[in-house]
């Protein structure tokens, strides 16, 4: 079983699912919450980064592992932007914590998709980002550093979890279109409430090269740190 850690309840659980269940090993997932330090929705926009790093913290991580049940075979804190604001060394420090706590492997979004990027070969992405402009220079920031340049991005500073939970195929595709650039050899798209396995192999089609969506780097990284390479038909490039 996979145990995600995830940040904000009925939100993107369900692409997950879906995900998991048209892989050939069909593997079982199941969720843990990480609780906010308050209501995402009366956080304000100037203070909004300062709540993403609070929950991220390992302490809290940790803590909310602790309500899977059964313990998972292996974990990941399936957040991007709570994995990736204090770079790589932060993203780890989280993925240590929880390997430590509960005697299994563990990871992170981020960290999925610098594996990912690796798996492929790739040096050079798109970055179609939902975050506000200075949450996307971090993550383009945490991809340097692990040797990623990103060449070409958007911001959609979208509201909330909720309200990208609610995106259909239109916005998604349009938001990977407008980010790509003929100098990127594949486009990421690191948020966990989008509802991108459906989309995956159609997005492949329309940019001629691969896409990364945060829901499809996360299980797959947390199969590979199983040792159960994940395939399965119509879930893009990384999965086939």
């Amino acid at each position: 079983m996979i145990g995600l850690l995830y940040p904000t309840r009925d939100c993107g659980e369900d692409d997950f699912t879906l995900l998991a269940g048209r892989l050939d090993s069909s593997p079982a997932v199941d969720f843990a919450y990480v609780p906010w330090g308050q209501q995402p929705a009366t956080i304000e926009r100037a203070s909004l980064r300062a709540a993403v790093r609070e929950l991220g913290e390992p302490g809290r991580l940790v803590a909310a592992a602790a309500a899977f049940d059964p313990k998972p075979r292996v974990v990941s804190w399936a957040c991007s932007s709570c994995s990736f604001l204090d770079g790589p060394a932060g993203a780890r420090a989280q993925a240590e914590a929880l390997r430590t706590a509960l005697g299994i492997p563990a990871s992170s979004t981020s960290l999925a998709f610098v594996a990912a990027a690796r798996h492929l070969g790739l040096s050079r992405i798109a970055l179609a980002s939902v975050y506000q402009p200075d949450i996307t220079e971090a993550f383009v920031d945490f991809l340097a550093a692990e040797g990623i340049e990103t060449v070409s991005d958007v911001s959609r500073d979208a509201a909330s979890d909720r309200d990208l939970a609610t995106w259909g195929p239109g916005p998604i595709t349009d938001l990977v279109r407008e980010a790509d650039s003929p100098d990127a050899a594949a486009v990421l798209v690191p948020e966990t409430a989008l509802h991108t396995a459906p989309l995956l192999a159609d997005l492949e089609r329309r940019t001629g090269k691969p896409v990364l969506t945060a829901t499809q780097v996360t299980v797959w990284h947390a199969l590979t740190l199983l040792g159960q390479p994940a395939t399965g038909a119509g879930l893009g490039t990384l999965l086939a």
